[in-house]
């Protein structure tokens, strides 16, 4: 399963374990390999770097451990493809078959045991891309960050998902330098798909009245007034609360502050009307038409969301 992928992408073959770890520390990730297999050992490697995604299909040839400190700013989508991989984690251990994935998070530290048989597709997907995902569904981002379960997920429960991936890899084996543009879809559909696939600490949108009630309509206060200048003691009273009330709903609700959420909220109205060239002749005229007088300040906000400069949407849209 999945196994044909990246064909035209391989960058060693029929190698000893060594030579794909070396790889793997010089282009893809910090590791330690340990060899638990005896005898010669033949590893593979197919790696390509595609809408600004890391896709690797990894095979040892034998029995391995790897030891990765940490994974720093990117989260890791493992799929095992044959054979069989356990995570070792302080306090559980997961073991992964074939046709089964998991989702690893930024300074996560892995310690993986990799069957004799065991191949594997390594998805690396920056955090800004998943960050940028939440914020376009309306997703606040919690205070400590998006954070996965550490549960396994079974491809052959979500055939769409497993499609996409495969779609995923087979475009990366035939893009071309002109399809830049392009590229950034599938990353964008990969990063939604996850959310809505894996186990995370995202709050999800709820039906009712009290906190839930309160939030749904201040997001409708917010896109109505998108582009003008709100403030957290508005946002009180029109849920007829106090200042120091609303800041508490939004720590329990969706850990971030009032203020955050106004910041985030104009982004990504901004970041959707650069996507479609919607009133944006330039990107400082954008950014003063929705509040955002600091321009650095605003560049830099954009960039922690979306993982890159509003000038690159705006020159990537057109």
């Amino acid at each position: 399963m999945l196994n044909h992928v990246l064909a035209n992408s391989v960058v060693r073959k029929d190698v000893c374990p060594e030579d794909v770890s070396d790889y793997v520390n010089a282009h893809i990730g910090h590791h330690r390999l340990t060899l638990l297999g005896s005898g010669k050992m033949r590893s593979s490697l197919r790696y390509a770097s595609f809408a600004r995604l890391g896709l690797s299909h990894i095979s040892y040839g034998g029995k391995v451990r790897v030891h990765s400190p940490d994974l720093e700013e990117v989260y890791h989508l493992q799929v095992v493809t044959s054979g069989r991989c356990t995570w070792n984690f302080d306090e559980d251990r997961l073991s992964l078959d074939a046709g089964q994935a998991l989702m690893m998070n930024p300074h996560e530290k892995s310690d993986l045991t990799y069957s004799q048989d065991c191949q594997k597709l390594i998805v690396k997907i920056p955090e800004s891309i998943l960050k940028a995902a939440c914020v376009d569904n309306g997703r606040a981002l919690p205070r400590d960050g998006l954070r996965f379960q550490r549960q396994v997920m079974n491809l052959d429960a979500s055939l769409a998902f497993m499609r996409l991936v495969e779609a995923v890899y087979e475009e990366a084996s035939e893009a071309e330098a002109d399809m830049a543009s392009a590229s950034g879809a599938y990353a964008d559909l990969l990063a939604n798909k996850l959310l809505a696939v894996f186990p995370c600490n995202l709050s999800r949108e709820r039906n009712g009245a009290g906190a839930d009630g309160s939030l749904q309509l201040i997001r409708r206060y917010l896109q109505e007034r998108i582009r003008e200048d709100v403030t957290v003691e508005e946002l009180a009273d029109l849920c007829n609360v106090s200042v120091r009330s609303l800041y508490n709903v939004f720590s329990r609700e969706i850990g971030i502050t009032p203020k955050l959420f106004i910041k985030q909220t104009k982004l990504q109205s901004l970041h959707a009307d650069l996507k479609q060239g919607i009133n944006a002749r330039n990107v400082t005229e954008v950014a003063l038409d929705y509040g955002f007088s600091h321009l650095g300040r605003f560049s830099s906000d954009y960039r922690k969301l979306f993982g890159e400069l509003p000038s690159e949407t705006l020159r990537r849209t057109r």
